[in-house]
């Protein structure tokens, strides 16, 4: 575009002109709602476990912000990234839990690509997506369709009007929920104890960590007996100490599916050739911000909490932090 069309162009136009398509996008996907909509607000409604969001890019961008609302308003939820996913995370999936899958196209290889694991763990997926005959349209058990007429970019590459179609859904699932579920105005002040964010991540860690039951071996162990314990512990992960109860390692889903990649797997082998050594940990009067900062920059899900002696106390997940306990983000 050239200057005198810079300065020619009626920008307040072309501004309302972009909300237009996207309001043209989200009455497009109105139109359409019928029994999928139901269909995945029951399955959502009696889940037993969590709502787990996962996508991509834009579409993953915006599954976080959906994950954060379905938490905030009484469905507990986390945003799974499907690369994360396929590489261990997946540990932190049960049957009981709803998957929510982003793909406008519906042909995100990422995705897809966990797409049977979810099956074998016998977890339901609700795919949002702008092509009901997808892979992810096909892979699914339920789909609500999201397509749009046009992008608001006017080259048609960029997610515009489709993002907004997809948040627009989501919201209109969580608000559903509200309803279904009774969710009330006290309930909602237990989910935003002292009503703003700051207050709730100086909440200290000692306040949400698990204590009890937690997945831990000696680092003595075999493998065989520290993956029974990571199988058992619902966290994808399991602490090693040493006979004082002192932290010395970790041990992931991630770090056995490398292992069993390896060679180095077996079930009798001890199980420090496999854990991660010296892994990060954190203290009981940390606060809930500081670890979010640190998880989120590691791309970590669990962290060891041990007390001033390095003795393991407890552990902390970060889907307690963003979802399960008394810690959530509200949009």
């Amino acid at each position: 575009m050239t200057d005198d069309q810079i300065h020619q162009t009626d920008w307040l136009q072309r501004g309302r002109d972009v909300l237009d398509i996207e309001a043209e996008g989200i009455r497009a996907v109105r139109d359409r709602l019928g029994p999928s909509f139901e269909a995945a607000l029951a399955l959502l409604a009696g889940c037993r476990g969590r709502v787990v969001v996962t996508g991509l890019g834009k579409s993953g961008l915006v599954g976080r912000k959906l994950a954060a609302t379905f938490s905030s308003t009484g469905s507990p939820a986390f945003f799974l990234h499907p690369v994360e996913g396929a590489h261990g995370d997946m540990g932190s999936l049960k049957a009981d839990d709803v998957v929510i899958a982003i793909s406008n196209s519906g042909e995100t290889d990422e995705l897809n690509a966990i797409l049977p694991s979810l099956r074998a763990i016998g977890t339901p997926i609700i795919a949002l997506t702008g092509r009901a005959d997808s892979s992810l349209g096909r892979g699914a058990d339920i789909v609500l369709d999201c397509g749009v007429p046009r992008e608001a970019c006017p080259l048609g590459l960029a997610p515009t009007a489709s993002t907004t179609a997809v948040l627009a859904l989501g919201d209109a699932l969580a608000v559903c929920l509200i309803d279904w579920k009774s969710f009330t105005e006290n309930d909602f002040l237990r989910y935003h104890p002292g009503g703003s964010l700051g207050q709730r991540l100086r909440l200290r860690v000692a306040e949400l960590m698990h204590t009890e039951g937690i997945p831990v071996v000696n680092e003595e162990a075999v493998c065989e007996e520290a993956v029974l314990a990571l199988d058992k512990g619902g966290f994808g992960a399991v602490a090693l100490t040493d006979g004082g109860g002192r932290l010395t390692g970790i041990l992931t889903d991630g770090d056995v599916r490398r292992a069993v990649l390896r060679g180095t797997y077996g079930p009798r082998v001890g199980v420090t050739h496999i854990m991660t050594r010296n892994p990060r940990f954190a203290r009981q009067t940390q606060s809930v911000a500081e670890l979010i900062d640190i998880m989120e920059q590691k791309a970590i899900t669990v962290l060891p909490i041990t007390d001033d002696d390095h003795r393991l106390v407890g552990l902390v997940h970060l889907h307690d932090l963003l979802g399960k306990g008394g810690v959530t983000f509200a949009g």
